[in-house]
């Protein structure tokens, strides 16, 4: 039997290799699937500004599983516990800001006496009747041992006083990888959506260098080769894409053909 938590994702991460995750607001198992079979290193369900509910969620879970493609589930916070039980192998929670703040989720995602997680007092209630312990079969000591050692917390930063903190959040027990979101930093400092302003890219350093020397794995949005090439340089790993920019950049590319020289911009 395939346990349906996934433990390539902890794999992943641990890799010390370059990884590339796709993040999917859009409600749909189909394209779960399909990112699988593109090729992707993983996907990040996005219900922080997706429109998936609990229910389509789960079957996304189910089609990343069937389709062996690892999956995180970037979610509230207060959906952890939920999201959790319906099988999620890994969560990516956002607007995390400061380190007392991570250890709070930290201690939220694990089970009581988390198993290998020193400084965790683990706070997630425990039933067994659902998917992510196989509505039974997977429960008991097992299903907590396992969901500590493999589920996946990895946490954003996206405000200046984050960043500024990403060392030390980095650092707290529990916490897998630190991904930078660029858009809302960039608005946090005053540039709207302007995230390669210089200023927000010196900051967006700041942050990964400081991930990094804690020996987490450190992510932020990388939307083209070059943006992947200079994070890489400063010592990220984790590069994330966002399926609507890239289908709609196609959809408009295909509708424009033939039609003189189009040149297509995306926003995140």
């Amino acid at each position: 039997m395939i346990h349906p938590i996934d433990a390539q994702l902890r794999a992943l991460f641990q890799s010390g290799k370059p990884i590339r995750g796709l993040f999917n607001g859009l409600a749909s198992p189909a394209l779960v699937e399909m990112t699988a079979f593109a090729g992707y290193d993983f996907t990040i369900i996005d219900n922080e500004h997706g429109s998936a509910g609990l229910e389509t969620t789960e079957h996304m879970l189910r089609a990343a599983r069937a389709s062996g493609l690892p999956a995180l589930v970037r979610c509230l916070e207060h959906d952890i516990a939920r999201t959790l039980d319906a099988g999620a192998s890994g969560l990516q929670i956002p607007m995390i800001r400061d380190a007392e703040h991570a250890k709070q989720i930290a201690d939220k995602v694990r089970y009581p006496r988390s198993t290998g997680y020193a400084g965790i007092s683990g706070q997630r209630g425990c039933a067994y009747s659902v998917r992510a312990a196989g509505y039974g079969a997977f429960g008991g000591v097992t299903h907590n041992e396992k969901s500590n050692q493999d589920v996946m917390l990895v946490l954003m930063l996206e405000t200046v006083p984050a960043i500024e903190a990403a060392f030390e959040i980095a650092s707290t027990p529990g916490v897998d990888a630190v991904f930078i979101g660029p858009n809302d930093l960039a608005h946090s400092m005053g540039y709207e959506n302007r995230f390669q302003d210089p200023a927000v890219q010196a900051m967006i350093e700041k942050g990964v260098k400081g991930i990094a020397r804690s020996g987490k794995c450190a992510g932020v949005l990388a939307l083209t080769p070059e943006d992947e090439q200079r994070y890489a340089s400063w010592g990220a790993r984790y590069f994330a894409s966002v399926i609507t920019g890239i289908l709609t950049k196609a959809l408009k590319d295909n509708a424009s053909a033939g039609r003189g020289d189009v040149v297509t911009k995306i926003s995140y």
